[in-house]
């Protein structure tokens, strides 16, 4: 009788589940009663029915959803702020100042440089010939020539000797210097100073001709000098001729030396030109070829034929760019206040030598010259003291610290991020382009 009591009662002991259906099956007819709070109860119930079953209510379901869309959006925004940050700086593109300006200017410049611009003296020498035909035989007399370096070891103090100073060679011959020349003193580490000159025979005559000779200087005979100053010839003594040869006409002669001066300058040029420094110019005008006619030989081959042969000596006044246009900017624009300008068409200009005809170019220490054109000046900015100035600075000071720089013309300024007021404060962040003129 107790067991089936027990029994009767699990029964009639309903499951979770039924019990939350009867709940709701119990409560819903209110729904249709006028009480408003039991119908939103019922409502509620309802939401949350049969949750052992596996439902969920739906407005617990979406909260967690909004709220995870707002905090991707906010990290999102975050992220965005964070590498906008990290890739800030300021981009800064600059137009100097520039100004052609009509240039006609006498200017002076000294070998030491004591008249503010110093200039150097380039010296290189060569020959050139050429065979063309002869034309009747005649009696010809020739004096042989060469080249021979006098050197100075008798004192620190250069040595003056005159043209046609008299050489006797070891041949016991006579020869004659061609022109004037000054032989520089010693060194102070005793190195004997030294130039190079032409000479050619006291006599005409194939017996001058010779190959490297030792020279004695015949007016210092009976002095101190007489052993520590003398000469050596630089190549063979060549042309000396006395006898029938072909002569050449005035005119053949005229055209065959215009044509081997022309090729000498411009080989010798060339040799020049390579080997000009940087910050040097040469101008082209600035350039001479000096050859005397004791330099031009004709000398008579075989089958009628004639060897014309030319010695020349290149000089050229080498101008050092940065003080020269410094000087021209000092001269040529009003106000100058010392800016640091270049001028990239420099060596456009023209240059001519004052008084050329009269200067002694072996022995020159001072000229005077010209300078015709139209230089194009551009001023230079100092981009890192400019950036030094902006580092920290606001955005609405950028015109304020732009007069400070009369060298700039424009400038363009980007500043990332955009809504940044302030410049940065480290230099690398800040990126200056200068736009200078070609």
């Amino acid at each position: 009788m107790a067991r089936n009591l027990l029994q009767d009662m699990v029964k009639k002991v309903p499951t979770r589940e039924k019990i939350v259906e009867k709940k709701v099956e119990s409560i819903r007819p209110a729904r249709n009663t006028a009480n408003a709070d039991v119908g939103k109860y019922v409502r509620n119930t309802e939401s949350y029915a049969n949750i052992g079953g596996g439902r969920i209510s739906k407005s617990t379901n979406r909260k967690p959803k909004y709220r995870i869309y707002l905090v991707a959006l906010i990290s999102i925004i975050f992220l965005l702020f964070a590498l906008s940050y990290l890739f800030s700086g300021a981009k800064i593109t600059l137009t100097p100042k520039v100004k052609d300006i009509p240039l006609n200017d006498n200017l002076s410049a000294s070998k030491d440089g004591t008249s503010g611009l110093s200039f150097d003296l380039v010296v290189i020498s060569g020959e050139e010939n050429k065979t063309i035909q002869g034309g009747e035989m005649k009696d010809i007399t020739l004096k042989a020539t060469g080249t021979v370096l006098i050197y100075n070891s008798f004192s620190t103090s250069p040595q003056v000797f005159a043209s046609d100073t008299k050489l006797e060679g070891s041949n016991g011959k006579i020869y004659k210097t061609s022109k004037k020349v000054t032989v520089p003193g010693m060194t102070k580490a005793g190195k004997p100073g030294n130039v190079e000159v032409g000479i050619y025979a006291a006599e005409a005559g194939a017996e001058y001709n010779s190959a490297p000779l030792d020279f004695k200087i015949v007016s210092l005979k009976n002095t101190s000098k007489y052993s520590k100053i003398f000469a050596r010839s630089k190549g063979e003594i060549t042309g000396g001729l006395k006898g029938k040869m072909p002569v050449v006409s005035s005119l053949d002669k005229a055209g065959t030396v215009s044509e081997l001066k022309a090729t000498l300058q411009a080989k010798l040029l060339k040799k020049v030109t390579d080997q000009i420094p940087d910050g040097f110019i040469l101008y082209k005008d600035a350039i001479f070829l000096n050859i005397d006619d004791k330099d031009v030989s004709f000398v008579p081959s075989d089958n009628n034929m004639v060897t014309v042969d030319i010695k020349g000596t290149l000089y050229g006044f080498l101008l050092n760019e940065q003080k020269l246009t410094k000087k021209i900017a000092q001269d040529i624009i009003d106000k100058y206040d010392d800016s640091d300008v270049y001028i990239p068409n420099i060596r456009d200009l023209t240059f001519s030598l004052a008084d050329k005809e009269n200067v002694s170019f072996a022995d020159v220490k001072d000229i005077n010259f010209n300078l015709t054109g139209t230089p194009k000046i551009i001023w230079k900015i100092d981009e890192e003291k400019f950036v030094a100035d902006l580092l920290g600075k606001k955005k609405s000071d950028f015109n304020q610290i732009l007069t400070g720089y009369p060298s700039i013309d424009t400038a363009v300024l980007v500043i990332r991020p955009f809504w940044k007021t302030t410049f940065p404060d480290v230099s690398k962040t800040i990126d200056v382009i200068v736009n200078y003129p070609k």
